[in-house]
Parts: structure tokens; C-alpha cells; sequence
């Protein structure tokens, strides 16, 4: 039998080069306020995205009800 194990050969562990005291995560932090201005970036895109394709559908629908309307005056006139 060889000296290493195959089930504890290292790979596969999370090597952390930081010590457990620098690696911290606090609450507040830079990183924080950095995840919470590009959340609410995408929220506003969304947002935005969400309200353009609402006035094109009632834009679009719009247009059809007047296409309509106008072929029903045609329709009475004849």
C-alpha cells in the first residue's frame, strides 16, 4: 500500500490564503453598498423595460382599435 489516501488527497478543498481574522465579511462594507447600487440598477432597467414594452403594447393596441374603428365607418358609409 502507498503512503497517500485517495480519499483525502486534497483536491477538492477550499484553500483560503487569507487568515481567518483578515477574511471577515462585515456587514456594511464597500462590497455591500456595491451589491446594493447594482441591485437597484437592475431593478430601475427592469423597471424601465417593463413600462416601454406596456406603452408599445398599448400603443399597438391602440393602433388596431383605430384600424378597426375606421374600417366599421367605411362599413356604415357604403
Amino acid at each position: 500500500m502507498s503512503g497517500t489516501s485517495i480519499e483525502n488527497d486534497g483536491q477538492g478543498m477550499i484553500v483560503n490564503p487569507k487568515p481567518k481574522s483578515e477574511n471577515q465579511d462585515w456587514d456594511g462594507d464597500d462590497a455591500d453598498r456595491a451589491d446594493r447600487l447594482r441591485f437597484e440598477e437592475e431593478q430601475a432597467m427592469i423597471r424601465e423595460q417593463s413600462e416601454a414594452r406596456a406603452a408599445k403594447a398599448a400603443a399597438e393596441a391602440k393602433k388596431a382599435a383605430d384600424a378597426a374603428g375606421g374600417a366599421s365607418k367605411k362599413e356604415a358609409r357604403a
